[in-house]
């Protein structure tokens, strides 16, 4: 990645752990594609119900040449999301799908753009 990742916390306090977690999957990221140019995180618990607790909501902006891809995964429903892992791990699993569409059109683009051996074309 040509900058470091922006991490931040919001409503509640910096966890260095979940902050190694989310660091540890923007390099799982970099497997798919090399050329990432950023990467804005934001894990926020924006809700404090008296019977559910904290449901968190990941957000994440990845910059790529040319394009952006921004993933923000709604809790509000999804009672698992009450533990941050599993909310940060369904953000990241949601934008290596993108990732991954994303390469995959990249491919296809040059491979139709690309001209026929044969025909020269």
């Amino acid at each position: 990645m040509q900058t470091p990742a922006i991490i931040s916390f919001r409503n509640f306090p910096r966890s260095d752990a979940v902050a190694s977690r989310i660091e540890e999957k923007i390099r799982k990221l970099e497997q798919y594609y090399d050329r990432i140019i950023s990467c804005r995180v934001v894990v926020q618990a924006p809700h404090r119900h008296n019977t559910k607790g904290k449901l968190y909501q990941v957000h994440i902006h990845l910059g790529l040449p040319g394009d952006d891809i921004v993933v923000g995964k709604d809790s509000a429903k999804d009672h698992s999301h009450e533990d941050v892992y599993i909310a940060v791990r369904d953000s990241f699993e949601a934008l290596r799908r993108q990732l991954k569409k994303h390469v995959r059109q990249i491919r296809n683009r040059h491979v139709m753009s690309a001209p026929d051996p044969v025909y020269g074309t």
